[in-house]
């Protein structure tokens, strides 16, 4: 039997994909691409939120946080997984192992929040667009991001510490990193009660955050349906597009994983599923805003059009 408050010597050992080691160096090399396209495309949407005035908006300062949770997010799993994949350590530390899930959960719960601020934005823009520039102060906006970030990382405090109180029997993850799920799947006693409290916190960072958003878009829904003109469906389409993406993504893949009871979880199949919102859609999120959004694309070509006349 082990816990995470047993001596720091032993940690874990992640299994990632040695199941399949013929899929290791297809792995590695597709998801060292991704990597790379994650941290180009995420650090130009921060560059150029900065650099355009016509970005100064707070719908793009909180897509500059977004960006930049993705970032983060996959900076703490990511490198784990190419070392992993190469085959030159499979294991981790309970120290590391620890810091890894707890900054791991505490962003994904933050992208979760901002999700929802997101969603308010798109909502007081498309339903309240006479009192927008009232409504999303940028004091209000500043507000909004610190408090996302805060609820995101103390939802992760609460969790990780319920996780640590936990006896382990084994040192052997079915994972590429440490996550929750997974943990609950090592418990050797019964812990009812702890998964219990840690099922509720889940509900009311993934679940809440969902039906919020939801009700924010039905709410613009019938907004657009009130309005006569084409052009001005058109130009709501446009604006909402982008973040239901971003938000279908997201959501899809976080519930499979953290709402669903432990033994119903698949650890093959959650090694995949975790592949795709810890990878897949922080790549392609730059991807979805820049290529629906003509003013992303303008800044774009704004800049590049500098660079190539300084030539």
């Amino acid at each position: 039997m082990g816990s995470f408050n047993a001596s720091l010597d032993k940690g874990f050992m992640l299994v990632g994909f040695s199941d399949w080691p013929e899929l290791e160096l297809i792995f590695f090399i597709y998801i060292l691409i991704f990597y790379s396209v994650t941290l180009f495309g995420n650090t130009a949407i921060i560059a150029l939120s900065r650099m355009d005035l016509r970005l100064h908006t707070p719908m793009y300062f909180f897509l500059s946080h977004l960006s930049f949770l993705d970032l983060c997010y996959t900076t703490s799993t990511v490198p784990q997984l190419l070392i992993n994949l190469h085959g030159l350590d499979r294991t981790i530390s309970y120290g590391g192992c620890v810091a890894q899930l707890f900054i791991s959960l505490a962003l994904g719960s933050t992208e979760s929040v901002l999700l929802v601020v997101m969603a308010f934005d798109r909502y007081a823009a498309v339903c309240r667009p006479l009192h927008y520039t009232t409504m999303m102060h940028p004091v209000l906006c500043q507000a909004l991001a610190i408090a996302s970030w805060v609820g995101g990382f103390l939802n992760s405090l609460i969790q990780t510490g319920l996780m640590m109180a936990m006896p382990l029997c084994g040192h052997r993850l079915n994972h590429f990193f440490c996550e929750m799920p997974v943990f609950l799947k090592l418990a050797c006693e019964d812990t009812e009660g702890t998964e219990a409290k840690m099922f509720v916190a889940r509900v009311v960072i993934v679940a809440v955050p969902a039906m919020l958003i939801l009700g924010s878009y039905a709410q613009i829904a019938r907004a657009v349906l009130r309005v006569k003109s084409v052009a001005a469906r058109r130009k709501a389409a446009e604006t909402c597009g982008s973040h239901l993406l971003v938000v279908s993504l997201f959501y899809g893949s976080a519930t499979y994983t953290y709402l669903q009871p432990k033994d119903s979880y698949s650890e093959s199949k959650g090694k995949f599923f975790a592949l795709f919102y810890t990878i897949i859609t922080p790549m392609l999120n730059p991807l979805i805003y820049t290529l629906r959004n003509k003013d992303v694309k303008g800044a774009l070509w704004k800049v590049l059009g500098r660079a190539a006349a300084t030539v």
